[in-house]
């Protein structure tokens, strides 16, 4: 799946991207905040650029569309979470604080809906104010529950606070138009 957003472009992962996403993954504050379906570490990011992708579950690299090419800031997916969708990201820290992760979710909400999602799940933990700014302006409410989830980073799991949207009520704060293009013998699923 593609997306173009105002300033990005969400493509899946591809093998030759592996120098970039070793880079952009190297950062700690990223591994210890991720919350994906895959470890931020260059091994799994091959598997997944590898693995054929769910439609429904698809995974992409954020690239910051500029005169010079695309540069790599980021990753947006959706997991399948105990047949759950369930919204993850990550944005390179030069690009912290520009409105980048809202944009790519927002993309990628848009495209779940399309894929014939109703609802979605994400959250953050507990000391990751920033990713529950995001989750509140794409209109995400918190559910009440909170969860010890491990982080491949953390010496031991930390809280996670989790959050739910349901798409069909859709009100993403953040009005941005994005263009999805889906695989050419991909239909989207009926809701």
């Amino acid at each position: 799946m593609f997306i173009r957003t105002e300033r990005s472009l969400l493509r899946p992962i591809w093998p030759e991207d592996r120098p970039a996403l070793r880079d952009a993954i190297a950062d700690e504050a990223i591994a210890r905040n991720f919350i994906g379906p895959y470890n931020p570490n260059l091994d799994d990011a091959a598997h997944v650029a590898a693995a054929q992708q769910d439609i429904r579950f698809p995974n992409s690299l954020i690239f910051q569309r500029t005169g010079n090419g695309p540069r790599l800031i980021g990753a947006v997916g959706l997991c399948n979470a105990a047949g759950r969708a369930e919204l993850s990201f990550w944005i390179a820290r030069p690009y912290w604080g520009l409105g980048y992760a809202t944009e790519a979710a927002c993309g990628f909400l848009h495209a779940a809906k399309s894929a014939g999602h109703d609802k979605v799940f994400s959250g953050h933990y507990a000391d990751n104010s920033a990713t529950a700014h995001v989750l509140k302006k794409l209109g995400f409410k918190p559910t009440g529950h909170a969860e010890i989830r491990n982080s491949h980073a953390r010496e031991n799991g930390a809280l996670f606070k989790a959050y739910s949207l349901c798409l069909a009520d859709m009100e993403i704060a953040v009005d941005m138009p994005c263009n999805i293009s889906l695989p050419y013998d991909a239909e989207p699923m009926a809701a």
